[in-house]
């Protein structure tokens, strides 16, 4: 079979390539087949601050991978952190929500989280100023934050 010049293969069967052959880009290149792992009702769940790590909630969808990643990405307990690890959670939870609607516990757990971080940050927003540009109210004019960030150097003492 000839090779295609627009290196597409836009004509070519797949099977010309044979099993898992191919590079990409090019024609040929083999297909990944995705997979999660169904959750059972009320799984094991990481806390906040690790589930923000990880990048997942529930340890039982973790990625081998991701433990080098985790060792490596250990961020400092800030309440700017606390508020990230809580949306995390928090987002991780209305997603398993979805497709376990009827789990009362994590309902509870997650309107307690969106209670937590809701306090949060009206107490951060007092200390430091608003998190969003549309936290800003008329009454403070474009005054987006004042020295230092809280990323810089005694911004979020």
């Amino acid at each position: 079979m000839e090779k295609p010049e627009n290196n597409q293969g836009a004509n070519r069967p797949s099977a010309a390539c044979g099993t898992g052959k191919g590079a990409l880009p090019g024609y040929c290149a083999p297909l990944a087949f995705p997979y999660i792992p169904v959750q059972d009702e009320n799984p094991v769940r990481y806390s906040r601050m690790e589930a923000l790590q990880t990048g997942t909630l529930f340890p039982g969808l973790d990625l081998p991978f991701k433990a080098a990643i985790r060792a490596k990405t250990k961020m400092a307990n800030t309440a700017l952190v606390e508020l990230m690890a809580l949306d995390f959670a928090i987002d991780e939870l209305g997603l398993y929500l979805v497709t376990h609607a009827d789990d009362q516990e994590v309902l509870r757990l997650y309107w307690s989280y969106i209670k937590l971080a809701q306090e949060g940050r009206e107490k951060y927003q007092k200390m430091y100023g608003p998190l969003l540009q549309t936290d800003l109210t008329p009454e403070d004019g474009y005054a987006w934050l004042k020295d230092p960030w809280p990323w810089e150097v005694g911004g979020n003492d």
